[in-house]
C-alpha cells in the first residue's frame, strides 16, 4: 500500500479506501461484527488507513461496530463518515445540509465512534433547499471546534462543488478536499465535469462502486461465478455491461488476476486522484479487492477496456480538444499543453 496527500492537504491517505457500508447486518445481507473485525484488522495489516462509513449506514450500526472495533487504534486511522441522509424519517430537520441536522448528526456519529473528532467529514448529497454558505460555514465552525479536521462531499454537480470551495477561498472558510463520487468501467460519467473540475481543485477522489455493484466481478456473466446476495439484479445487466466483463475477464486471465481486480486497478490508471473504495462481506472478498493493487495495466489493456465501455466524453470537451487546430493553426502541434504533453 502507498500513500497519497488527501486533496491539497498534507494528510496521507491509502491508495485503497475501506468502506464499512457492508459493517452490520441490518437492512440486509451484510458482515457481522466478528467478520468486520477480521476485515478491519486485514486491512490494516495490508497498510490501509482510510475508513469510510456514514451515520445511516445500516442504521447507524456501522459506525456503532467501527466505534467498537477501532478502540485504541483509532488514532492510526483516517475516519471518515457522512451526513445529510434522514436520522428519522418523521422529523424534517433530520436531513438534509442546514445547520441543525450537521450538528446533531455530527454528535450522533461521534458518540456512536466513541471519538471526539472526525478526521474527514462528508456532505453524503447536494442539498438543493439549503444554501450552499450555510453548509460551508457549518462545517467551518466545526472545524474550528476541533470535531472535524477535513471535509469533503459526496454526490454534486461539479458547478455546486466549484462554487463551494470558490466561495470558501473568498470567505476564508475551509474548502472541500475531497469529491465522493460512483466510478467505474460501466459509469465513466465523473470524466466529463468532475474529475477535471477536482483535478482543478486539487481534490483527492474517493470512487464508490468500483464494481458497479458486483457486475464488474462476473458473478452475472459467468456460471463459474456464484451469484451472491446484491443490490442489483441480474436481469438489470445489460448485454453491452456483459460485453464489457467478458472483456475485463480476458485482460484478467492475460495478467493472471480476477475481474474485481482488473475493474478496481482500472479506476486508478487514469489519475492519481482517485481512491476506490472497497467493500466486502467478507474476508475473502476483500483479500481478493486488495489484490488490486498488484494489478498494472499496461496502456494497451486500457485502451482495450475502454474501447469496450463505448464511452463518450461529449460537449463541450471534445469540441474543445478537436478544435486545437482551429484556434492555434498551423502551430497547434508545438503548443506545450499545461498538463505537459504536445
Amino acid at each position: 500500500m502507498r500513500y497519497r496527500l488527501f486533496g491539497s492537504s498534507g494528510l496521507r491517505v491509502s491508495e485503497l479506501f475501506l468502506g464499512a457500508m457492508t459493517f452490520g447486518e441490518q437492512g440486509g445481507v451484510g458482515a457481522t461484527q466478528e467478520e468486520c473485525a477480521r476485515m478491519l484488522d486485514l486491512y490494516a495489516e495490508a497498510g490501509g488507513n482510510f475508513i469510510d462509513t456514514a451515520v445511516n449506514y445500516r442504521g447507524g450500526a456501522s459506525e456503532e461496530i467501527l466505534g467498537n472495533l477501532l478502540g485504541e487504534r483509532r488514532d492510526r486511522f483516517v475516519l471518515a463518515t457522512k451526513y445529510t441522509v434522514t436520522r428519522d424519517g418523521s422529523d424534517p430537520n433530520a436531513a438534509g445540509n442546514h445547520r441543525k441536522n450537521l450538528r446533531l448528526s455530527l454528535e450522533t456519529s461521534l458518540r456512536r465512534l466513541r471519538t471526539d473528532y472526525i478526521d474527514v467529514y462528508w456532505v453524503h448529497i447536494w442539498d438543493s433547499n439549503t444554501p450552499i454558505e450555510e453548509t460551508l460555514r457549518a462545517l467551518d465552525d466545526a472545524v474550528s471546534q476541533g470535531k472535524i479536521l477535513y471535509t469533503g462531499i459526496s454526490d454534486a454537480p461539479s458547478w455546486v462543488v466549484a462554487w463551494a470551495n470558490t466561495l470558501a477561498e473568498w470567505r476564508g472558510w475551509v474548502p472541500f478536499a475531497g469529491l465522493q463520487v460512483p466510478y467505474s468501467l460501466l459509469k465513466r460519467d465523473i470524466e466529463r465535469e468532475l474529475i477535471p473540475m477536482a483535478t482543478e481543485f486539487g481534490m483527492s477522489v474517493a470512487a464508490w462502486s468500483p464494481l458497479a455493484g458486483g457486475v464488474l466481478s462476473g458473478k452475472f456473466t459467468f456460471p463459474d461465478r456464484q451469484v451472491t446476495a446484491s443490490r442489483i439484479s441480474p436481469e438489470t445487466v445489460s448485454e453491452n455491461d456483459h460485453v464489457i466483463v467478458r472483456v475485463v475477464r480476458d485482460i484478467a486471465k492475460e495478467l493472471d488476476a480476477t475481474c474485481s481486480q482488473v475493474a478496481i486497478a482500472w479506476t486508478m490508471a487514469r489519475t492519481n486522484a482517485v481512491h476506490p473504495i472497497i467493500g466486502a462481506r467478507s474476508v475473502g472478498q476483500l483479500t481478493e479487492n486488495l489484490g488490486a493493487l498488484d494489478v498494472k495495466l499496461p496502456p494497451e489493456a486500457i485502451a482495450r477496456l475502454e474501447k469496450a465501455t463505448g464511452f463518450e466524453v461529449g460537449f463541450p470537451a471534445d469540441f474543445i480538444e478537436g478544435s486545437t487546430r482551429f484556434v492555434y493553426g498551423q502551430v497547434a502541434d508545438h503548443v506545450i499543453a499545461r498538463s505537459g504533453r504536445a
